[in-house]
């Protein structure tokens, strides 16, 4: 596989062409980003942790039924991705109030759910990815109704999943975003599964063990990616 010109270059990752039609080649960057982009820093050895974590969870999903983008890693901060056509809906999972839910509801951070909270985003960073519903998205043609249910039960799976997981590892899944992309005639799961995309909380202490401490200027951000990376067991595989 040959590695062509750079497609696109986000706020995390870079994406690049290969010789063959239907893979890409995504790279993780150690650039950090928050509040749609007005907070910028760097947070070194990020790209190579999320890289990597994220792979080991999409093959950990991937044997639970739930369809992924991945295809290989190639290196720390490279991976063989399908080439997909990202649903323009950010896909967000609450199971403990925290962050942007607790502001607008008025919600202490921490509280369980008696149940998961399903929410999208339109993925439109000049409008800040504005919060919407299922009606929304259909109206304006960006997913049908089978793609929404689908990424639903998708999203509720993944946190099935990740629950368990990450329970293991002594961590609590607050919350997480997640977006799909168009395979075909297929839903699949695309980006990330990382601390830049979830917040988690160890079970004992409660202390952020994400992309929280670089918003909130918490201190021992890298510290905090190697601990949950450290936790996955995936250091020297």
């Amino acid at each position: 596989m040959e590695k062509l010109e750079q497609l696109y270059e986000g706020k995390a990752k870079k994406v690049f062409k290969t010789d063959s039609p239907d893979v890409l080649i995504v790279s993780y960057k150690d650039d950090a980003t928050a509040f749609n982009g007005e907070k910028k820093g760097l947070i070194v050895g990020k790209g190579a942790i999320n890289n990597r974590m994220t792979n080991h969870i999409f093959k950990i999903l991937e044997e639970k039924g739930v369809p992924t983008h991945y295809i290989q890693e190639l290196n720390d901060r490279e991976t063989a991705v399908k080439k997909v056509s990202i649903v323009p809906l950010e896909v967000i999972i609450r199971n403990y109030a925290a962050g942007s839910f607790s502001k607008r509801m008025g919600v202490e951070e921490g509280v369980k759910f008696k149940t998961p909270i399903l929410e999208f985003s339109y993925k439109n960073d000049e409008l800040g990815d504005p919060f919407i519903n299922g009606y929304y998205a259909i109206a304006m043609n960006l997913a049908t109704q089978e793609e929404i249910d689908k990424i639903a039960t998708y999203a509720f799976k993944v946190n099935e999943v990740l629950i368990e997981y990450f329970d293991s590892l002594g961590i609590d899944l607050i919350d997480f975003k997640i977006e799909f992309g168009r395979y075909g005639s297929n839903i699949i799961l695309a980006d990330e599964i990382s601390p830049d995309t979830c917040r988690l909380w160890d079970k004992q202490t409660h202390e952020k063990l994400d992309k929280d401490r670089f918003r909130r200027d918490l201190g021992n951000v890298e510290d905090a990616y190697k601990e949950v990376f450290k936790r996955l067991g995936i250091e020297n595989k």
